[in-house]
């Protein structure tokens, strides 16, 4: 992954550049981690050679994932990043268009770009912070907490 800063003022703006292979979820936490940050908002086109999106079913509180292996183009990648405990942690939906003209989508568990993915990531001065919550077993954000 490439990465270059874009802006710094106010809110620091980075495009990050993808390349064959590379799984884009755990890079950018990498990056995140590295970069300090604590809020942050995300957007991103390319394409996958494969990934696992999951859909979240309320009645089992848990995700179901969704295998996609096959080449798909990422016709919208939008998420967030806030802290987990004192880790910033990546949310992220994505929606792959097919060979077919088809769109899947849901949660993005984790992909392998090929041969591109193009974020644009934009840093927020403030903090965001997930905590659990026992209703749907996950950890959302909270504001004013």
């Amino acid at each position: 992954m490439r990465a270059k800063r874009l802006n710094d003022t106010g809110e620091r703006t980075f495009a990050l550049i993808f390349e064959t292979g590379e799984e884009p979820v755990r890079l950018l936490t990498q990056f995140a981690e590295q970069e300090g940050m604590t809020a942050a908002r995300f957007t991103a086109i390319g394409a996958f050679s494969e990934a696992t999106v999951a859909y979240f079913d309320w009645e089992r509180r848990d995700y179901v994932s969704i295998p996609v292996r096959e080449q798909v183009e990422v016709l919208s990648l939008l998420g967030d990043i806030a802290l987990d405990g004192d880790k910033p942690k990546v949310h992220a939906h994505v929606v792959l268009g097919t060979r077919e003209g088809w769109a899947r989508g849901g949660h993005l568990l984790e992909a392998r770009v090929r041969p591109t993915l193009e974020v644009m990531l934009e840093e927020s001065p403030r903090r965001l912070q997930r905590a659990y919550d026992p209703q749907s077993g996950l950890a959302l954000i909270r504001i004013g907490e």
